[in-house]
């Protein structure tokens, strides 16, 4: 399978497997789940060179739902749960990520961060979102200062438009007041691809400790 296919299965298994999610019944979320994992396994098989970091993003990105949906409480899935093709879907997420860093055109990478500060700046303004402008410097601080700005930036794009396919569906939704301080917290934030920013920079670091290690 080519890389153009494999990225094709990828965004629909992710486009599609939202929408069977949240209207196939209750067949649809272990069905997802399922070809989530067996599209995973397939990425793992076939992109050996790849395979620390997919699996580095798997038990980060699982650890990091745990944590922000099921104990902070940051947003909730429609079922409660932890659905099962999260952590496989957030490895499809950065694959596609990784793949598409180096094709996108250099202009499109010098007007995000300005696009993204326009925009939750004027959220934060009219009082409608008050998480952005903290992820937004997250975000800002990994493209000046990461490793892999270009791919940063890819992923912030891909998470919001998963976020606004997913939010709009009703697969998830983000809390209206952030937990603990009240804060106004839109659904979802526009600056949310800073949490996937952070995940590919702890993904990245892992797998270079990991080698350090094995070198000493």
């Amino acid at each position: 399978m080519t890389d153009a296919r494999l990225s094709l299965l990828a965004g629909l298994t992710i486009a599609v497997g939202l929408l069977v999610d949240r209207f196939g019944g209750a067949w649809g979320q272990p069905l997802v789940s399922l070809w989530a994992w067996g599209v995973c396994g397939l990425l793992m098989w076939r992109e050996r060179a790849w395979r620390p970091r997919l699996v580095a993003c798997l038990v980060i990105a699982t650890a990091g739902e745990l944590v922000l949906s099921l104990v902070c409480g940051l947003y909730d899935y429609r079922l409660g749960n932890l659905p099962l093709f999260v952590p496989p879907g957030h490895v499809l997420l950065y694959w596609l990520g990784l793949k598409l860093s180096d094709r996108l055109p250099a202009r499109l990478f010098r007007t995000v961060p300005w696009l993204a500060l326009a925009a939750v700046s004027a959220l934060a303004v009219a009082r409608l979102d008050w998480l952005g402008p903290p992820l937004l410097l997250i975000f800002l601080a990994c493209v000046r200062w990461g490793p892999a700005p270009r791919l940063y930036m890819t992923m912030f794009l891909l998470s919001l438009v998963m976020e606004l396919w997913g939010t709009a569906l009703g697969n998830w939704a983000w809390r209206s007041a952030l937990p603990g301080l009240g804060w106004p917290v839109a659904n979802p934030p526009l600056a949310a691809g800073a949490f996937y920013c952070v995940l590919d920079l702890l993904s990245e670091k892992s797998v270079r400790l990991r080698r350090l290690a094995t070198a000493a």
